[in-house]
């Protein structure tokens, strides 16, 4: 008896699988990466002026140190939302861009009062 064997010429078509898991994770990597989707921040419009948040606050804290009898840590904390650090932070730059132009005392109820000297 003889075994004929056809098409000895030809070549696997199938991939070899890799050994490993190691190998199978480089050959993961090796493939190409989809195409990134735009994000949504990419298509929204910007408005063609941007307002700066903090000159519309910084202005308020002026003004209502400018006042006659200044304003209180409290008042300046509710006009601007922002925490009693933040307010003393402001007042620290303020007058070090100004020469040292607020003053600060406590009045008769013991609270802090900020006023342009």
């Amino acid at each position: 008896m003889e075994t004929v064997i056809e098409n000895a010429t030809e070549q696997p078509t199938e991939t070899a699988k890799p050994k490993s898991k190691r190998a199978a994770k480089a050959t993961a990597k090796d493939t190409p990466k989809p195409a990134a989707k735009p994000t949504k921040k990419a298509a929204k419009a910007k408005p063609a002026v941007e307002a700066k948040p903090s000159a519309g606050k910084s202005a308020t804290i002026q003004t209502l140190i400018g006042r006659k009898n200044g304003a209180t840590l409290s008042e300046i904390m509710a006009a601007t939302g922002w925490q009693a650090h933040s307010v003393r932070g402001f007042i620290a730059t303020f007058n070090k861009k100004n020469g040292g132009a607020v003053a600060s005392s406590k009045n008769a109820q013991g609270e802090r009062v900020y006023k342009i000297s």
